[in-house]
């Protein structure tokens, strides 16, 4: 063996011996942590902070109204499954004299993926206490349930607003005796319940100014009181639009098509329909409970449906 071949079989016995000594360096371990459950942009001089209370899996194939595999091949092309795990959005408004929320999610009603309101609200820099007035779209426990915790008000100062339409429906054991869908019923008053005791539970009708700058905006059809919320502010417009529309994947290109939720199915189309040619035509913004979080963005109109663009990331420069 020459000198270069002892030096290089030297090399390579001291480089297998650090091998062995030294142990492999270990990979970064995953953090399994959510995404951020708050967003935040301005509106003219309304702060606007979209607040996530978690998300679902809805079996949406089997929940919207055609046929199932349309529904799988039309969800396959966005890359989504039909499993579909959907956002439950509420929309936090500060107004700079009043701090508004839309909704507040589920709470308890809806399982341990649900109920994160609340933190996300904490994180976000305000707490429950600080809400001035709430304003539901309707009573579903995906939308009202977060009112409560163990049978008590979560929104120790808050006045809660509902469309007339709606309370006295949801609230009505008259109704609730007649109806084959108790569940909801008993849901919406457990919710309701601590405020309507307490006398912090107001109903309006119809289209009315709640605060300078906040309309209600009657849209029926999928609950009898359902109602959305006009945010005006500078100039600039948002639409509440609650249960207007939940799988954004079929219902944008097809807004025909109906969901098991909508208590009268025709009404409900035609209300998305007029609202939603109302926002493509305005060029303003709508908020959904159900589309991905943070779940703000414009329409435009695309054939016989629409294309949502979402809002631009901002960080409020």
């Amino acid at each position: 063996m020459n000198i270069q071949q002892r030096t290089l079989s030297t090399l390579a016995a001291a480089v297998a011996a650090l091998c062995i000594a030294t142990p492999a360096l270990a990979a970064a371990p995953m953090a399994k942590t959510p995404a951020p459950g708050w967003s935040r942009m301005m509106l003219g001089q309304f702060e606007v902070t979209p607040l996530s209370d978690g998300t679902v899996d809805l079996p949406v194939d089997k929940l919207l109204a055609q046929d199932p595999k349309k529904t799988q091949a039309t969800l396959a092309k966005a890359h989504l499954k039909p499993m579909l795990e959907t956002s439950d959005n509420a929309y936090l408004i500060n107004t700079g004299n009043k701090l508004i929320l839309i909704d507040t999610g589920a709470g308890s009603f809806f399982g341990p993926t649900l109920g994160k309101l609340v933190a996300n609200m904490k994180a976000a820099g305000y707490s429950p206490e600080q809400v001035d007035e709430i304003y539901l779209t309707h009573f579903h426990g995906d939308h009202a349930g977060g009112l409560v915790k163990d049978s008590a008000a979560v929104f120790s100062k808050a006045i809660v607003r509902a469309n007339k339409v709606e309370s006295d429906h949801w609230l009505s054991q008259a109704n609730m005796e007649k109806s084959t869908d108790k569940d909801t019923f008993k849901g919406a008053q457990a919710a309701l319940g601590p405020y309507v005791k307490a006398g912090r539970f107001k109903a309006f009708e119809g289209s009315v100014e709640l605060v300078p700058g906040i309309r209600s905006n009657p849209t029926g059809g999928h609950t009898p009181g359902h109602t959305s919320y006009l945010v005006e502010s500078g100039g600039q417009k948002l639409l509440v639009i609650g249960d207007l529309i939940h799988v954004a994947a079929v219902q944008m290109e097809n807004p025909a098509v109906t969901i098991d939720f909508d208590g009268d199915q025709k009404a409900a189309a035609a209300t998305r329909k007029k609202e939603f040619d109302a926002a493509a035509k305005g060029g303003y913004l709508i908020g959904g409970a159900h589309l991905q979080f943070p779940g703000m963005g414009y329409l435009q109109t695309e054939g016989k449906g629409y294309k949502f663009i979402p809002v631009n990331f901002t960080q409020m420069r």
